[in-house]
């Protein structure tokens, strides 16, 4: 595996940060087309509880997130020292209108210091139009793709309102690069979803490794308030990981993927306002340490020679 800081020097030549955006996108599973509510998981924000407003131009937005990261750009010395890919995050980025999303996309990528796109969307919303601008885009500037898996298991993908299936996955992940091989393809997977041991999670993982995709987020399940995992975890329907668990399942995914693969994220970042459980995700700084101190130790071990 390959720690995302490592992959982005390597492709940048510096330190890169994703800055969140809001392409004012919404998902097929809350306008009615698939379905209405969204994923139970997912909050009022679409999963991206950090963006700028969308009421913004996106140059604006480019300028508000630069500021909420200027510590980690610019360092004590106040001189920059690193480039910004441009996330669009929240809800499905590639679901409207083409013409409005490649002008936004290009907006982005004329901002000062962004090397780089990041498109966060599902596996069913990517028509031949939109995948054919960000192809072409890919051929200059560097592309990456977010797809939401969350799990392998179809079951579990009904119980949380997906409202996709693993062979939209496959599909959306063979005709990215069959169009742009370029183009760095990441999957999101959750632990930690209601009913499932590690058998289901280790398999979603197995899925991801060969699905073809180059990169993966990993994170555990975290409970907003006002969701629909709210009202089952309040039911006691279900329990969320501990931190402990979490970390053993986290050692046990990593040592399964690929040299190749690019782990673009080890845990969570819940609002801490509207976080339920589990309380321990909410020490961000503490938990990415550990998450990190696990993720070295297998790479030392697995690059250990005799």
């Amino acid at each position: 595996m390959i720690l995302l800081s490592d992959f982005y020097e390597s492709v940048f030549g510096c330190k890169a940060y994703k800055i969140a955006l809001d392409a004012g996108c919404t998902c097929p599973n809350r306008d009615g087309s698939k379905g209405t509510g969204g994923c139970i998981f997912c909050g009022g924000n679409g999963s991206g509880d950090f963006v700028p407003s969308r009421s913004l131009p996106v140059r604006a937005q480019v300028e508000e997130a630069r500021t909420r990261i200027s510590a980690k750009l610019c360092g004590r010395s106040g001189k920059r020292r690193g480039k910004l890919v441009a996330y669009f995050q929240n809800f499905s980025s590639t679901y409207g209108n083409p013409d409005a999303l490649e002008e936004k996309f290009i907006e982005a990528l004329g901002c000062d210091d962004v090397v780089g796109l990041a498109v966060a969307t599902r596996p069913d919303c990517l028509g031949d139009d939109i995948l054919s601008r960000l192809a072409r885009m890919s051929e200059d500037t560097f592309v990456q793709i977010e797809l939401g898996l969350q799990t392998s298991n179809e079951r579990t993908g009904r119980l949380i309102n997906r409202c996709y299936t693993d062979d939209d996955f496959s599909d959306a992940v063979l005709r990215i690069k069959r169009a742009a091989p370029k183009i760095h393809v990441v999957a999101h997977v959750i632990f930690g979803l209601p009913g499932e041991g590690e058998k289901d999670m280790m398999g979603t993982v197995d899925f991801v490794s060969g699905s073809g995709a180059d990169g993966i987020k990993l994170t555990e399940l975290y409970v907003i308030r006002g969701t629909g995992i709210c009202a089952m975890y309040e039911g006691r329907k279900f329990e969320v990981l501990s931190k402990d668990e979490y970390f053993r399942l986290l050692s046990l995914a990593l040592r399964r993927l690929p040299e190749t693969m690019v782990v673009h994220r080890l845990t969570g970042d819940p609002p801490r306002k509207s976080l339920v459980a589990p309380l321990w995700a909410s020490d961000k700084k503490r938990i990415m340490g550990e998450s990190m101190a696990i993720a070295v130790k297998i790479m030392d071990e697995t690059f250990k020679f005799p």
